[in-house]
This record gives C-alpha cells, sequence and structure tokens, in this order.
C-alpha cells in the first residue's frame, strides 16, 4: 500500500500569500473610499467584496475536503482490494 505523504508548504509562500491579501485588501479599501459615487453604492461594492473574499475561501474549502475524502475513498478500496488479493492467494496455497 502507498503511503500519503502531506505536502510541506513554504514559509515563504505563506507569507507572500498574507502579504498579497493585505495589498489587496487596502487596494480594494482605497478604490472604494476614494470611488466618486454615493454612500450607498460604496457600501454595495464593498460588501461584493467582502462576500467575493468569503466564497473564494469556500470554494477553496469545499474543493479541498472534496479531494481529501476523494483521496481516503480511494485508500479503503485500495486497503479491500489488498484483502481480497492476500484471501485468494492464501486459498491458491492449500
Amino acid at each position: 500500500m502507498t503511503q500519503h505523504t502531506p505536502k510541506v508548504t513554504q514559509k515563504a509562500w505563506n507569507s507572500f500569500t498574507y502579504i498579497m491579501f493585505a495589498i489587496a485588501t487596502v487596494m480594494m479599501a482605497g478604490g472604494i473610499w476614494s470611488l466618486q459615487a454615493s454612500f450607498t453604492a460604496k457600501g454595495y461594492y464593498a460588501m461584493a467584496a467582502l462576500m467575493l473574499v468569503y466564497t473564494t475561501a469556500a470554494v477553496t474549502k469545499a474543493i479541498r475536503d472534496k479531494e481529501e475524502s476523494d483521496r481516503i475513498y480511494n485508500k479503503i478500496e485500495e486497503a479491500r482490494t489488498e484483502r481480497m488479493l492476500a484471501e485468494v492467494s492464501a486459498k491458491d496455497e492449500d
């Protein structure tokens, strides 16, 4: 049976993503703040931006959860197959 080794992310990559998220947040807030529109329109854009961030994280989590459940299912199926093969080979030896 093959062993799954978890992927290790680098600290530099994690730092880069956090910094880029912060920069994007500041840019979006600055753009909404300087927008020549009513307060209602600015609020609409701010809420849409927050919803976009949330749904991006939710979709990413859903995809990751599905991949993890598929990996676990495949591991279980592989174990069943190996057990069946072991039983068949044990019967053949008798």
